[in-house]
């Protein structure tokens, strides 16, 4: 799982999160999401180019969530790719973090 955060002045911060979200990578990066998350009023999570997600990448995401809202920030999913709204779908979880449709 790659992470890249970008920020243009003004804008939300958005993560975009590329490859796995599995058990493998959700542990080392879950420091990596609090962080920005921390710095961040409104934090967009392009997740579009996730092509491999299990229960530990959907804790990641339900942690995220749950940080934003003990913070009082937004926190919103502006892209989602297949094998993470299977995940979302198969826990009945999608509308709490989107209603776009899969990429």
């Amino acid at each position: 799982m790659a992470i890249i955060t970008t920020h243009d002045s003004g804008a939300p911060v958005r993560i975009t999160v590329e490859g796995s979200m599995t058990i493998y990578e959700a542990a080392e990066h879950k420091a990596e999401l609090l962080a920005v998350l921390g710095d961040a009023t409104v934090l967009e999570l392009d997740l579009g180019e996730v092509d491999e997600a299990d229960t530990a990448g959907l804790q990641l995401l339900l942690l995220a969530r749950r940080e934003a809202a003990r913070a009082g920030k937004t926190l919103r999913v502006v892209r989602l790719g297949p094998a993470l709204a299977e995940v979302l779908d198969r826990w009945g979880l999608r509308g709490d973090f989107t209603d776009a449709p899969p990429h």
